[in-house]
């Protein structure tokens, strides 16, 4: 057991007085020895959470929000649910916006010699409708003040917007196991800090790149390129377009970055040609997505419920298999072992699979204000437009009634590796409870709680109004520095062991916290913060 925690939790029982210590020593595990032993036999020794991610990435592979494979994925998790055992298995939509995918896509260089190149459809951008073959020019552009370089020179072109910054020395552990320590070292305070300009600048950079496309158009450019963000011929194809009407004119590719770097080369000292040939599909059908749930009812309906989620959806250039067919598959094996428990908890214990995640957590952000809280609508068009990820901070915040209802949200959404504890996510009043229900997978390697919070995934709109909602802690593996969105998140990259593991501490931790007599304490519901730097200047734009 690492000793910052131990630490942190000795902190807090003593500044929250006597009442809490006497409450956290005396009371009785919520779930005996012999139930958590069950728990570990069904999923150790009988688990099926190998063949859930397997059918989700080998047979169903990428599941872009609204695209065909993501409805089929919608479809086969809820059959699972039921099959497992779970009620009131239900899909709930929402608006997101246009699906997409990819049918084939070949870029290659046809001069000065012809070369396939590694490259993907960037999402939500239009087919070539066959192969389309152009000149290439190097016209980085990042601010606005870069098109008067380029007017009357794209003309028949492909456009490489991306500047060809060198490779650089390579700095991180590609595949990483945490050591006790470096566990440990997540146990920090974070100080909040809140710049009222930020929003503002990445409202810019959303705006930025639809007046990228509306210039390229303008000037006749056939279709535009980008480079990849890391290196190793990985390609990624981010794309953030989904919403109708917002759909750009010209087809775009990834290339990349040693492809990419020899294109702009050749490019100094000659003529370069390109071919693209991108045949991608929009799916307008139905332009709601859809998040899918599942319960098992619990014995008091007064009690609330307590939940656990991942998102279903996926990025296109992998198979969506660490991020996150591998949460949810875990979601979904602790739901299967509960149920094939027969375990008849105190409160109902629900579990989500989000959608619309990858573009700004749109699944969670719609069950927040379906069901927790009601915030005023965002009135600035250009904030608005960018996603709730980044619009959704609004003031005041108004409980809905179920708001009180929700006592705990675990999510898993960080690759395939062991759970290693949980980020207390800012809420330093849940430390010791959460250590207690993590105790039993000590030995397994789960025992840490953190101070530290995290972000990016669909507890975030939870834990932002208060709510007790956590994140694992889990093994990076090469999960940051290779798969995460890009053509190697396939199921060779997953850990068999990990995932059961995972699926053992979700379960064990689930019914823990449905059948505790304590309640995890929130956080102050929070009210428009003060500027952190009451004299800071907002930076202008750079070049």
């Amino acid at each position: 057991m690492d000793t910052a925690p131990r630490r942190l939790a000795l902190t807090l029982t003593l500044a929250l007085g006597p009442l809490l210590f006497v409450s956290t020593l005396a009371a009785a595990p919520p779930v005996d020895p012999a139930t958590l032993d069950r728990i570990v036999d069904a999923g150790m020794n009988h688990g099926e959470v190998i063949e859930t991610v397997a059918y989700l990435t080998d047979r169903i592979g990428g599941r872009m929000t609204n695209s065909p494979a993501m409805r089929e994925a919608e479809r086969w998790v809820q059959e699972r649910l039921r099959t497992i055992g779970l009620r009131n298995v239900h899909p709930e939509g929402f608006d997101f916006g246009r699906g997409w995918w990819i049918e084939s896509a070949r870029t290659r260089m046809v001069l000065p010699r012809p070369l396939d190149l590694r490259a993907i459809p960037v999402a939500w951008t239009p087919a070539t409708n066959g192969p389309l073959r152009a000149p290439v020019i190097v016209a980085p552009m990042r601010t606005e003040r870069d098109f008067a370089d380029w007017q009357g020179k794209l003309a028949g072109r492909i456009v490489l917007i991306t500047w060809p910054e060198p490779l650089k020395d390579l700095s991180e552990v590609p595949f990483q196991r945490l050591t006790d320590a470096e566990v440990a070292k997540l146990n920090k305070f974070s100080q909040p800090k809140f710049d009222p300009d930020e929003k503002a600048r990445i409202a810019d950079r959303f705006a930025f790149r639809e007046k990228l496309q509306a210039f390229l158009a303008a000037e006749g450019a056939l279709a535009w390129a980008r480079m990849s963000p890391r290196d190793g011929h990985l390609v990624h194809g981010e794309g953030y377009t989904h919403k109708v009407g917002r759909t750009p004119v010209l087809p775009g590719v990834e290339i990349a970055v040693e492809d990419y770097l020899r294109l702009a080369r050749l490019a100094r000292t000659g003529p370069v040609e390109v071919e693209i040939d991108s045949r991608v599909h929009f799916e307008d059908a139905d332009h709601n997505a859809y998040n899918v749930f599942g319960e098992i009812p619990g014995k008091d309906p007064k009690a609330g419920y307590v939940m656990a989620g991942a998102h279903l959806d996926s990025w296109v250039a992998g198979d969506g298999a660490a991020d996150n067919g591998a949460g949810s598959a875990v979601v979904i094996e602790a739901a299967r072992i509960l149920a094939s428990l027969g375990v008849t908890p105190k409160r109902t214990i629900r579990f989500a699979l989000w959608s619309g995640e990858e573009q700004g957590l749109y699944g969670s952000a719609d069950y927040v204000a379906r069901y927790l809280v009601r915030r005023p609508t965002q009135t600035d068009p250009k904030l608005a437009a960018i996603g709730p990820y980044f619009a959704s901070d609004t003031y005041p915040i108004e409980p809905l009634p179920g708001y009180a209802e929700l006592k705990a949200y675990f999510n898993i959404d960080n690759g395939s590796g062991k759970v290693r504890g949980l980020y207390a996510e800012g809420n330093a009043g849940a430390v010791p409870l959460l250590r207690q229900w993590l105790a039993p997978f000590d030995a397994m390697g789960a025992g840490a709680v953190v101070a530290e919070p995290t972000d990016g995934t669909d507890h975030v709109f939870l834990s932002r109004v208060g709510l007790p909602a956590f994140q694992f802690i889990q093994d990076p593996l090469d999960y940051e520095t290779r798969v995460h969105h890009s053509d190697l998140d396939t199921f060779d990259h997953l850990r068999g062991d990990d995932l059961r593991q995972a699926a053992v501490v979700l379960a064990g931790v689930l019914l823990e916290s449905a059948n505790s007599d304590e309640i995890l304490p929130r956080r102050t519901l929070p009210t428009a913060p003060k500027p952190t730097d009451p004299f800071h200047y907002r930076e202008p734009s750079k070049p």
